[in-house]
């Protein structure tokens, strides 16, 4: 069982930067894949980015190209989503998420095990 907490979201002006982190239970942190999702008001899920459970090998959506980056320290359980020159169509809920599946696609909800409650990021213009 794993349990995912986010935080790091608020409000900030465009062009400006946050650091969003998630902290993960449990001891095998490092055997999880972890993506991060977003959804903006009256949207479905979008992924934006994630980051292989070997190797620190990272993929993003092409929204996120440039301006996202994802990490992880799996000697502190938590994974981190740096995003640089806020938009105001970054606005949405972030939500962590992990799974244990070697073989997945990184942009299927279905794909990940576990989710966190999100944390709001709001960017103004």
């Amino acid at each position: 069982q794993v349990q995912l907490v986010e935080s790091g979201g608020g409000l900030v002006q465009a062009g400006g930067s946050l650091r969003l982190s998630c902290a993960a239970s449990g001891r095998s942190f490092s055997s999880y894949s972890m993506g991060w999702f977003r959804q903006a008001p009256g949207k479905e899920h979008e992924f934006v980015a994630g980051i292989y459970w070997r190797g620190g090998i990272t993929t993003y959506a092409d929204s996120a190209k440039g301006r996202f980056t994802i990490s992880r320290d799996n000697a502190k359980n938590t994974v981190y989503l740096q995003i640089n020159n806020l938009k105001p169509e970054d606005t949405a809920v972030y939500y962590c998420t992990a799974t244990g599946k070697i073989d997945f696609r990184w942009s299927l909800e279905s794909s990940y095990d576990y989710w966190g409650q999100g944390t709001q990021v709001t960017v103004s213009s």
